[in-house]
């Protein structure tokens, strides 16, 4: 007989349930309000302070946004869940190994590659432009490695934003950003910032050109080829 022992729920983690088996079914969509505190609470059988604590935890993670207004305008309603809510959690789960960088870095590379084609589709003049205007602004020889970094980080960004897939936007931005400190910390040791400088910047302007010419699968290629290589330099001086 099995002696695993399953602790019941904590009442906040009932409602918690309760909205989110709503959402899933589709009976609670963006926008939706959610019962009157008082009601959720006889709903779901639980005591009120139980549902402001589930409510508070649904908020941090940008599934719920709760306003106050006059004549009832106000209230608890679903939200669009944001990027920032993954971000978050996926920069926690880095930071703490939960994920090991070589599986982030292959994600990345799956995402890239398909953003990457699809810009190559979609990219609008006014994209390529901004896109181009990061590079100019990381051929500046005296920004700190942060600021590099950060343009950096925008720069993939922008690919993805051009795309038009929110989806991997979004989960482009999370990646990204979980491995903002692993990258910093990797770059803040190399013994020769200027070579992997130029390299970085020699292989942004390939992939936005090829992204400018149209060509999908140069672009994608030349993504994935720029970063197995930064993550090759990085691996190579054991840092995570």
């Amino acid at each position: 007989m099995s002696t695993d022992h399953v602790l019941p729920k904590k009442a906040w983690e009932q409602v918690v349930d309760w909205v989110e088996q709503r959402i899933l079914s589709g009976e609670l969509v963006v926008g939706s309000h959610l019962p009157a505190e008082r009601d959720l609470a006889v709903q779901v059988g639980v005591s009120r302070p139980a549902v402001r604590e589930a409510v508070r935890t649904l908020q941090a993670s940008g599934v719920v946004r709760s306003t106050v207004g006059a004549h009832g305008a106000g209230g608890t309603t679903i939200a669009g869940l944001p990027h920032q809510p993954l971000t978050r959690l996926l920069r926690l789960h880095v930071a703490l190994a939960n994920f090991p960088s070589a599986d982030v870095t292959e994600v990345r590379v799956v995402l890239e590659r398909l953003s990457c084609r699809l810009a190559s589709v979609d990219a609008s003049p006014e994209g390529i432009t901004g896109m181009r205007e990061l590079l100019e602004r990381m051929d500046d020889d005296d920004l700190p490695l942060e600021t590099f970094n950060d343009l950096d980080t925008d720069l993939h960004v922008a690919i993805a934003r051009t795309a038009g897939n929110r989806l991997a936007t979004d989960m482009t931005v999370a990646i990204r950003e979980s491995m903002r400190m692993p990258i910093l910390s990797a770059l803040g040791v190399l013994q020769d910032w200027r070579a992997m400088r130029l390299m970085l910047r020699t292989q942004h302007r390939a992939i936005v050109e090829a992204i400018s010419a149209h060509d999908g699968d140069r672009a994608a290629d030349l993504v994935e080829e720029h970063i197995r290589a930064a993550y090759d330099r990085m691996t190579s001086l054991h840092v995570r």
